[in-house]
């Protein structure tokens, strides 16, 4: 699987398991598939699709913004998740 097929995998199961609801009270997990590299125009991670900014806030985010964070990184990443499992 490349890192795109990775990831989107990782969004529909953590969709699956509720993460991504507004109401959950469990944390929504980090994206990162353990492929921990820049773009080339250190844009994003080439395995999690997130901005720098969004690595380095993601320890102290709340779920609100961490599933913001989601919705973005799976835009960037063009991958389409269910609406009963997006963030």
């Amino acid at each position: 699987m490349n890192p795109v097929e990775l990831l989107a995998e990782r969004a529909r199961q953590i969709g699956a398991a509720g993460h991504f609801d507004a109401c959950s009270a469990e944390p929504v997990p980090s994206p990162c598939i353990s492929v921990c590299r820049m773009s080339a125009n250190r844009s994003h991670c080439e395995g999690c699709f997130r901005t720098l900014d969004d690595i380095r806030v993601w320890s102290s985010a709340d779920s609100a913004v961490r599933r913001a964070i989601w919705a973005q990184l799976l835009q960037r990443a063009g991958i389409i998740v269910h609406p009963e499992a997006s963030p």
